[in-house]
């Protein structure tokens, strides 16, 4: 996309869905790049994605969930995780949101439900970037002066009850999460599985370390380039790569940005009022 093209967030909305989408996004200090494609070109899948801003711009939130199923089963997954982003829109801490998610999931996975799914919180004043991820691919991270790609792994929990597990498993699990201060030009890249399951060209998967390699790899020398290069490069490799389930890659890079003054002031009357929604389910 253009810089035209780039659509701003406004306070106090949710955008996003499980539809079809190539878009970019800025909100105050961050710029995000979104591509999800659906499983055989259907409507609507079962990677569910949501950006949200609070009522200065300071919080920025960010979903990616892979939920297991299709149809009204995902879509009524899709309503009870946007209206979570919602009830969180204005909460820096993202734990409350992530244990919320777990509820929820437990009761869908009474049905044989589940999902994986990595939440980051952006707060612009400080530029801490907060990552918490469910059982989900390991997101990637690229500092602007380093020469690779890197892990974004969590620090292991001291606590004796199961961490980090795919949302739904356990009704009690906990959450950990990574905090990170990014400068303007580090970049963070989300991914479902569909990435991780692709084959390489001995038809061997690729895995998370595999994802890793290939990422470092390209000559991308943009954030916007990373992944229309990632996807001609995993179509390479093998004509059937991310064919067989939906797809989800997320970029979020640092700009370091900040809310306006009149953003500031108008917050807390923004508070009283509704959340704008910008989501379309199917």
């Amino acid at each position: 996309m253009n810089k035209s093209d780039t659509e701003r967030m406004q306070c106090m909305e949710v955008w996003g869905g499980n539809r079809a989408t190539n878009r970019t996004f800025e909100t105050p200090g961050l710029k995000i790049w979104i591509y999800s494609r659906p499983y055989r070109q259907a409507t609507g899948g079962g990677d569910v994605y949501y950006l949200s801003s609070c009522a200065s711009g300071r919080i920025t939130r960010i979903l990616l969930a892979d939920v297991s199923g299709h149809g009204e089963k995902v879509s009524h997954v899709a309503t009870e995780l946007r209206d979570l982003m919602r009830r969180n829109v204005n909460y820096v801490m993202q734990t409350r949101f992530v244990r919320a998610m777990n509820r929820q999931f437990a009761q869908f996975s009474d049905e044989g439900g589940f999902a994986t799914a990595v939440v980051s919180t952006y707060f612009a004043p400080t530029m801490m970037f907060t990552l918490s991820n469910a059982g989900h691919p390991t997101p990637l991270l690229l500092r602007k002066d380093a020469t690779a790609w890197s892990e974004l792994k969590l620090q292991a929990t001291e606590s004796k009850r199961v961490s980090d597990l795919p949302l739904g498993i356990l009704d009690d699990a906990t959450y950990g999460q990574v905090e990170l201060r990014l400068q303007p030009g580090d970049a963070v890249l989300c991914y479902s599985d569909a990435v991780t399951e692709s084959i390489d060209s001995d038809g061997r998967q690729l895995g998370q370390a595999g994802v890793l390699n290939l990422v470092r790899s390209l000559e991308a020398e943009a954030p916007e380039d990373v992944i229309p290069e990632l996807t001609v490069r995993l179509k390479k490799l093998s004509a059937d790569n991310l064919e067989h389930d939906d797809v989800t890659m997320m970029i979020c890079q640092a700009t370091g940005g900040g809310p306006t003054l009149k953003d500031n002031l108008l917050a807390p009357f923004r508070l009283f009022g509704p959340v704008t929604d910008h989501t379309v389910l199917d």
